[in-house]
Order: C-alpha cells, then sequence, then structure tokens
C-alpha cells in the first residue's frame, strides 16, 4: 500500500491526504444488496462526502480489513449477511469496531425497528430516503461527534 492510500485509509480526523484536514472529506461507506438503492444513496452523497458502495456483506467486511470509513451506512435486511450480522462482525474486530454504524431499512414494522435499535447503532434511516433527509442526518451526526471530541 502506497503511504497515500494508507493515510487515505483513515477516518477524515487522522487523514493526511489531498491536503488539510479542514479539505478532507469524510467517507461514508453504504452497504446495501439493492444496486438502485446503492446509486441514489451514492448520488445523494458523493457532494459531501467520500463514498464507497458495496454490495454484500461479506465484500464489506473484507474491504474493511484494510480501510476506516468515518461512518458505515448499512441495509438491515440482505441475503446471506444480514445487517445484525455484519454489525456483529465489525464491532468483533480491532480494526472496525469503532466505526459508527446506522441501519437503513425500509422495515417499519415495530418489532423490526426495537430489534434494530437493540444492536445500538449510531442511527436509524427509514428507506426511502431523501437527499435532505440523509445529508441533515449525517451533519447532525458528525457536528455531535465534534462537539463531544471537543469537549
Amino acid at each position: 500500500m502506497s503511504d497515500k492510500e494508507e493515510a487515505c485509509s483513515k477516518p477524515a480526523r487522522e487523514r493526511t491526504c489531498g491536503g488539510s484536514p479542514d479539505s478532507v472529506k469524510r467517507h461514508v461507506l453504504v452497504i446495501d444488496d439493492d444496486p438502485i438503492q446503492l446509486h441514489i444513496i451514492k448520488k445523494y452523497l458523493e457532494g459531501e462526502y467520500t463514498v464507497t458502495v458495496i454490495p454484500t456483506g461479506k465484500a464489506a467486511i473484507e474491504y474493511l480489513i484494510s480501510n476506516h470509513p468515518d461512518v458505515i451506512l448499512l441495509d438491515y435486511v440482505m441475503p446471506l449477511y444480514n445487517g445484525p450480522t455484519v454489525l456483529k462482525i465489525i464491532r468483533s474486530r480491532d480494526e472496525s469496531r469503532d466505526i459508527p454504524i446506522f441501519f437503513l431499512t425500509g422495515a417499519t414494522d415495530k418489532d423490526i425497528v426495537i430489534e434494530c435499535l437493540s444492536y445500538n447503532p449510531a442511527g436509524y434511516i427509514v428507506k426511502p430516503v431523501t437527499k435532505d433527509e440523509i445529508i441533515q442526518k449525517l451533519g447532525d451526526f458528525f457536528m455531535q461527534q465534534e462537539r463531544v471530541a471537543g469537549e
């Protein structure tokens, strides 16, 4: 891995790639088995963030071995490795356990929402989501993180 690749694989607050830390976009990893959702969310976020999209939980777990996004948007319902399974694996590994995870889901059933929240994600986003909603939710989250880090 080159020095630039290594620097860019770190969270934004630790990155030194591409100029000053103020010019570095935060990195959002989106994991969803629906290619349309991946395309839409990437299009919504790419002006504000560096966005990586991955269509399977297994591929995401492999990606996280050498990459450290600032936040993960994780589909709750996926084949093979569903959202909770992926979250448990991510949190079980030293290199990824501190990455905040938001669940993305179209499910609005009360029991599913309660189950989803039982995994203590950083947040929960109901699909379909508008560009303004997702930008606002991530913006608020990162502002809160910065506020806590500054204390």
